[in-house]
């Protein structure tokens, strides 16, 4: 399989994005795609391998864009800067993952009925506000994501299945935290399941995560647990 990548713009109310296309473009099938979402820092080296791993599974990866061509963050204040604008406005948030849906969607080697989403950290959340748009995606899979409940899909059926792969001691999102999406999600009428890996915390996946004061360190075989049962859940999903 020879994955290649190339670069995609966008734009959503004037303001121009730019993503990163994965795909075996030596099959002229139409396939899934699959959206990455990316962390706090912005689309970087790490969503982009993602999209690249999903399409050796015979997808096509999509590492999407959220803040705006070239924006990215280089430490940990100009991160939060340029995540907290769509965390006070989830509006926005939500309509720019559609954005990213749409693309997806108009891909030539897209499978237009076959749509997922899966996301790092913020972008964990990123998916989940998707799903809680009752957006048509077939599934959502969130990585060591945050929950904070958004105030403005109350009532709507989630309509995508969801899978929650999680650091049980991850101190940006605790047990309690947990459990309330467990009961949003189950209100919500979701097909869901979360996973909860012990002694494990935030950003489990990512072996560039080193600072335990932080709450963030990689542990391998949470990361491979993960990544399989996120494999088995697209799967599953595509039918």
């Amino acid at each position: 399989m020879a994955v290649e990548t190339r670069l995609i713009e966008y734009k959503h109310r004037d303001l121009v994005f730019e993503g990163v296309i994965a795909a075996d473009n030596a099959s002229e099938k139409t396939r899934p795609v699959v959206l990455v979402s990316h962390a706090w820092g912005g689309r970087d080296d790490f969503a982009e391998q993602k999209a690249r791993e999903l399409a050796r599974l015979g997808y096509v990866g999509f590492a999407i864009d959220l803040y705006g061509k070239g924006k990215r963050g280089a430490n940990a204040d100009e991160n939060r800067l340029l995540m907290a604008p769509l965390l006070e406005d989830r509006l926005l948030l939500q309509a720019r993952m559609e954005c990213a849906v749409d693309v997806a969607r108009a891909l030539p080697e897209a499978d237009k009925t076959k749509i997922a989403a899966i996301g790092y950290c913020f972008g964990g959340l990123c998916v989940l506000d998707l799903a809680r748009t009752g957006s048509d995606v077939k599934a959502v899979a969130s990585f060591h994501g945050l929950f904070t409940p958004t105030d403005n899909t109350a009532g709507r059926k989630i309509k995508s299945r969801v899978l929650v792969l999680h650091g049980y001691d991850d101190p940006m999102a605790d047990p309690q935290s947990m459990t309330a999406l467990a009961s949003e999600l189950t209100l919500a009428e979701a097909d869901w399941q979360i996973h909860a890996y012990g002694n494990t915390v935030h950003a489990f996946t990512n072996p560039a995560a080193e600072n335990p004061d932080f709450g963030t360190v990689y542990n391998q075989l949470s990361d491979k647990r993960s990544w399989r049962s996120m494999a088995d859940f697209l799967a599953d999903s595509f039918v």
